[in-house]
C-alpha cells in the first residue's frame, strides 16, 4: 500500500504537470511590454475641469502618454492659456467651454470631440465644486449646485460619452471622487454636499462598471486625499497639522502624484480592473 508521503508526491507532480501544461496553453505567444501597456497613442480623452489644478495635471499625464485632449472648463480665461500651453509642448489639445450640470453643454463637448478626433476613448470626470457649512446652515441652493456639478454632471458626461463608447465596445471612464466620500473628521471641514456627492460618485462608478463591463467599457474612480488646489487649500489649512501628525505619509500630496494613477486607469495596464476606487491619500484613511 502506498504511503501518504508517496501519494502526496505523486499528487504534487501531477498538479505541477497540469499547471505547466495550463501555462503553456493559456499564455499567449506575445505579451505586451510595459511601455505598450501604459501608452495612450491614438486615444482621445475628455477631461472635465481640465484647465487648472488636478484636472490639468491629469490631462498633462494623459497627453504625455500619447492621448489627444479635449479640455473642458467654465471660464475662457482659465481654459485658453492651458490649451495653448499644452499645444506649445507638442500635445494635441482642444478646449470647450462647458457647465457640466447642463445636458446641452455636455452633449456639445462630446459632439465637438467626435467632430475633431472621430471618437471618445477616455473620459476623466474631474469637474467639481464645494460649499463648506454646518449641515444646519447649508443653503439649499448651494447644496443643489454641488450635487448638480459633482454628481449629476459626472453622470451626464458618462452617459453622453458612454453612448459613443458603446458603438465601438471600448472606453475608459475615470471618476475623480475624494476621501471625503469615505472618511469624515470631527474637526472639519464640514461640507455635507461635497461629501455626499463624492460618496455618490463612488457608488455611480460601481454601477456604471457593472452595467458596461461586458460592453467593453471600464469605469473606475480615484479618491485623492489632500492636494493643493484652489478647491482644497482652505481645507488643507485646517488639516495640515493633523496630516503631519497622524498620516502614515505625513504630508500633503505633491504635484505629479495623481497623474500616474489616471494614466494607469486609462491605459491597457488596468484592463482587468473595473468598478474600483483607488485611494491616493498617503495612507490617511487607514490610520
Amino acid at each position: 500500500m502506498p504511503s501518504v508521503t508517496s501519494l502526496s508526491l505523486r499528487a504534487s507532480e501531477s498538479l505541477s504537470g497540469l499547471t505547466l501544461a495550463a501555462a503553456e496553453k493559456y499564455k499567449p505567444d506575445i505579451v505586451p511590454g510595459i511601455s505598450e501597456l501604459f501608452q495612450l497613442n491614438d486615444r482621445v480623452a475628455i477631461v472635465t475641469g481640465g484647465s487648472r489644478g488636478l484636472g490639468e495635471e491629469m490631462a498633462e499625464g494623459l497627453a504625455e502618454a500619447g492621448a489627444s485632449l479635449m479640455l473642458c472648463a467654465r471660464r475662457a480665461e482659465w481654459l485658453t492659456p492651458t490649451v495653448d500651453a499644452m499645444r506649445a509642448r507638442g500635445f494635441k489639445a482642444e478646449g470647450a467651454l462647458c457647465d457640466v450640470s447642463k445636458p446641452s453643454d455636455v452633449q456639445a463637448v462630446v459632439d465637438k470631440t467626435i467632430a475633431v478626433y472621430g471618437r471618445v476613448d477616455i473620459l476623466v470626470n474631474n469637474a467639481g465644486v464645494t460649499w463648506a457649512a454646518e449641515p444646519e446652515d447649508m443653503p439649499l441652493d448651494k447644496w443643489q449646485k454641488v450635487v448638480d456639478v459633482n454628481l449629476t454632471g459626472a453622470f451626464l458626461f458618462a452617459q453622453a460619452a458612454g453612448r459613443d463608447m458603446l458603438k465601438r465596445q471600448h472606453g475608459r471612464i475615470v471618476n475623480i471622487a475624494s476621501i471625503a466620500g469615505m472618511h469624515a473628521s470631527v474637526a472639519g471641514p464640514h461640507y455635507a454636499a461635497y461629501a455626499a456627492t463624492k460618496a455618490g460618485l463612488i457608488g455611480l462608478t460601481r454601477e456604471l462598471a457593472v452595467s458596461w463591463a461586458r460592453k467593453g467599457i471600464r469605469v473606475n474612480a480615484i479618491a485623492p486625499g489632500f492636494f493643493h488646489s484652489r478647491l482644497a487649500d482652505g481645507a488643507i489649512a485646517m488639516n495640515e497639522a493633523s496630516i503631519k501628525a497622524s498620516s502614515p505619509i505625513p504630508r500633503v500630496g505633491d504635484a505629479g502624484e495623481l497623474k500616474g494613477v489616471a494614466v494607469f486607469l486609462a491605459a491597457d495596464a488596468s484592463n482587468y480592473i473595473t468598478g474600483q476606487t483607488i485611494v491616493v491619500d498617503g495612507g490617511r484613511t487607514i490610520a
